[in-house]
């Protein structure tokens, strides 16, 4: 008797005595942000992002679930993902029960055209009359945020593909007339090809100022307040800005009010 207590004892102090909270995170293609998590890679800088985090602490363990992204929607209604990461509530979630989070980060949807002599930032004023590469499944402001590829195709000439760097090669062949890239995406790949800068009109016209936001299920094992907690101690210590400002992606300041909905 007195063994078995001493060994059921032994057992107890060798158990922890907490378990760190799994928190799931969907990852949908959205580069540099996230690159084809269905293929099993951790690339991008969502898997930074969450390394940063999972470093910071210990009551939670962020995971990356690969998700795509006319699937997300699904995923996080039907809680296969707890959190979905540089989303913006315009994008579709309009319907969809969620608390927000500010993340304190900008990126931007720039004209790119190719150049040629006489070929000025006029050229990015009217979008009538030239084919235009996209992504697919992007919301657009130009195109009031609707992804319908039927709709894009048919209103706006427009290519959709599931790549920036196959829409920038089409402007370079003159396949297209303009493709809409991510700002950030668009350093990357010159960072990749720097002659590419020779070739190209950036506009400075912005489709969309990209304010990204975190999006938390309801019943998340993550409170709004906890999670954006976190993100401000990244902050703090420096990593939000080692991980995005590489990608001109802009650290700015946290808006005081997020955008929750409840439906």
């Amino acid at each position: 008797m007195a063994h078995s207590v001493l060994l059921a004892l032994g057992m107890m102090c060798l158990t922890p005595v907490w378990a760190a909270q799994e928190i799931r995170v969907g990852a949908a293609h959205f580069p540099p942000y996230t690159v084809r998590p269905e293929s099993g890679a951790d690339t991008g800088l969502l898997p930074q992002l969450l390394e940063a985090l999972n470093r910071l602490q210990r009551d939670y363990r962020f995971v990356l679930v690969p998700s795509s992204i006319p699937r997300r929607f699904r995923d996080f209604e039907q809680g296969r993902v707890d959190v979905v990461m540089f989303e913006n509530p315009a994008w579709g979630w309009q319907d969809i029960a969620y608390s927000a989070v500010d993340m304190g980060l900008e990126d931007a949807e720039v004209f790119v055209a190719k150049r040629q002599p006489q070929r000025q930032q006029h050229y990015f004023d009217d979008l009538s009359n030239k084919r235009l590469a996209l992504f697919s499944g992007y919301h657009y402001a130009f195109a009031g945020f609707n992804p319908s590829p039927k709709y894009l195709a048919q209103t706006f000439n427009a290519v959709l593909t599931y790549s920036h760097e196959s829409n920038l090669l089409m402007v370079l062949r003159a396949r297209v007339d303009i493709a809409l890239i991510t700002r950030s995406n668009l350093a990357e790949l010159l960072s990749r090809d720097p002659q590419i800068q020779h070739n190209i009109l950036v506009s400075q016209r912005i489709d969309q100022i990209y304010h990204h936001y975190a999006l938390l299920r309801p019943q998340a094992p993550i409170s709004g307040p906890q999670f954006a907690d976190l993100l401000q101690k990244l902050r703090d210590n420096g990593q939000m800005n080692a991980i995005f400002a590489p990608f001109k992606i802009a650290l700015v300041p946290v808006r005081t009010a997020s955008p929750q909905t409840l439906p």
